[in-house]
Parts: C-alpha cells; sequence; structure tokens
C-alpha cells in the first residue's frame, strides 16, 4: 500500500449537495421508513390507547380539582377540613376566649410606649348577658412575696353596658412579660394569664 497516496473518503462516491443551485429536493423522491400506522398496528392495546383520538375537554376548574380519583379524595378532605373549622370555630374552640355571665371576653396584652395595656374585648354572646360593674385585678406573673409582703396589686372597674361589643383598654404599672388578670362581676369570676409583649 502506498502511504504517498490520498486516502479516499468513504462516503466519496455519495452524491451529498447538488452542484446546481436551482435542482430542489422532490418530495416523492424520499423515502420514509416510519410508518406510524405499521408501527401501531403491532404495539400493545396500552400504547394505542396513548395515540387513540382523545374529546378534548374544555378548561374549568373544578374539573381539574376532581379529574381522577387521587385528586376527588384531595378535594373532599380540604373541603371537609374547612367545613370542621368553620363548626369549630362558630362553637367557640378555636379562639382564646373566655365566658363572663353571657359575655364573650378577649383578653390581650400589650406594650405602647413604655406603658404596658390590657386590653379586653366584650362581646354579647346571650340575650340575657350581664350588665354592670366587673373589678379587674392585674398582678405581675412570677413574682413571690417577701415575708410579711403582698404581692402588687393594681385594682380598676369597667362597666359592662348593652351595647353589643366594646373595647376597653387599661394601663397597669407593671413592665412584666406575663400579668395575672382576675375579672370579677355580681354573679362570676374569671381568671387567667395574659402575656404582654
Amino acid at each position: 500500500m502506498d502511504e504517498t497516496a490520498p486516502v479516499k473518503r468513504p462516503n466519496a462516491d455519495y452524491e451529498l449537495s447538488y452542484p446546481d443551485k436551482n435542482n430542489k429536493i422532490n418530495p416523492e423522491n424520499l423515502t420514509f421508513h416510519y410508518n406510524r400506522e405499521r408501527r401501531l398496528a403491532n404495539a400493545p392495546q396500552s400504547v394505542k390507547d396513548l395515540y387513540a383520538e382523545k374529546k378534548k375537554s374544555r378548561f374549568g376548574l373544578f374539573g381539574s380539582l376532581v379529574a381522577d380519583k387521587p385528586r376527588r379524595v384531595l378535594f373532599f378532605m380540604i373541603i371537609l377540613l374547612c367545613a370542621l373549622i368553620f363548626i369549630l370555630n362558630a362553637l367557640g374552640f378555636l379562639d382564646n376566649a373566655y365566658m363572663l355571665d353571657g359575655n364573650k371576653i378577649e383578653i390581650s396584652g400589650t406594650i405602647y410606649e413604655g406603658t404596658t395595656y390590657v386590653v379586653i374585648k366584650k362581646t354579647v354572646r346571650i340575650t340575657d348577658s350581664y350588665t354592670g360593674a366587673v373589678d379587674i385585678a392585674v398582678s405581675p406573673a412570677g413574682q413571690t412575696a417577701d415575708a410579711g409582703d403582698q404581692l402588687p396589686v393594681f385594682y380598676h372597674r369597667i362597666f359592662f353596658s348593652m351595647n353589643y361589643e366594646e373595647v376597653y383598654r387599661v394601663a397597669v404599672p407593671y413592665d412584666s412579660p406575663e400579668l395575672l388578670i382576675v375579672l370579677q362581676s355580681d354573679k362570676d369570676t374569671l381568671q387567667m394569664k395574659v402575656n404582654s409583649l
């Protein structure tokens, strides 16, 4: 074998390009070796079902939420949990409210410009709820009295009227992060611990 002779390309005998620019490729001269119908004729039924023409469904939010069984189960579980939360909230199990003689009482503490406030929100729950004077006693939580001394207690009095909803703000002379609060009406007493931060 002569090493100086040029090496012939393997595809040298094939016409790779058309020297004439006007010579266009005729689609009838092209040979296609892929035929979908012939391939699908020998395919299993699951593959045929994938290629079968399906009716296009209109876009809808509810239809996409319940399109198949797992989505239906998830959708109805969400609806059930929302209904359960709504019912428990309506019955008063999920809020931090207390009852005092037919009035729903919500108490929170806050600090504004260095002063600690106790915020009392009263909402009437029953028709013959209590109206009148309510005594409030506030003491810092976590303190112990020295021998012979008493814990410092702040006293205040508010008046519940016949309004459906009322909000009372009482400034207390303590900087404690937790406050012990006692509310007392003529018939009932309510004790609680409130965070003031």
